[in-house]
């Protein structure tokens, strides 16, 4: 009788210490920030609200301009893709490429794979980018794309 008793708590202990064993820790890894504007920005196609180029009003030639983000979470590089592009406007966006998040400022700051730098700001329903274009341009004349860009864009 001894030993069968020793064998019950024996197990018990055992199966007590295996259901324990593969529970979550309690403190729950923060999720990394990039993480957080990737998520934010890849939720829907951004449909442009307004553009400014050297404080002058452009969204007459932008009225149709839309943008969309993806890429996958935890990786600084993710891809862009436009669309609404008439043939006659200058665009200081490439029909698709990469952004890549800044190390330093994450949350407001992004590298364009032409090496602009872009301040951006983002929430759940808008997004603002503002960088200095002094670019070709795509898919249209060079002249007058080159400046200080504001865009700012909605759901």
């Amino acid at each position: 009788m001894k030993l069968t008793g020793k064998i019950i708590f024996i197990a018990g202990v055992v199966c007590f210490m295996m259901t324990y064993s593969g529970c979550k820790k309690h403190h729950d890894e923060p999720i990394p920030i990039t993480d957080q504007q990737l998520d934010l920005l890849s939720k829907t196609a951004w449909k442009v609200t307004a553009v400014t180029l050297d404080g002058t009003d452009k969204m007459s030639d932008y009225s149709s301009f839309t943008i969309t983000f993806s890429g996958t979470k935890g990786q600084a590089t993710f891809n862009y893709t436009t669309a609404g592009r008439t043939p006659s406007p200058l665009y200081p966006w490439a029909k698709t490429g990469t952004l890549t998040f800044d190390g330093t400022g994450p949350a407001t700051k992004l590298t364009r794979d032409d090496a602009v730098p872009i301040t951006y700001a983002v929430t759940a329903t808008q997004l603002t980018a503002s960088f200095l274009f002094s670019g070709n341009g795509y898919a249209a004349r060079v002249g007058n794309v080159q400046g200080a860009w504001i865009f700012t864009f909605g759901l």
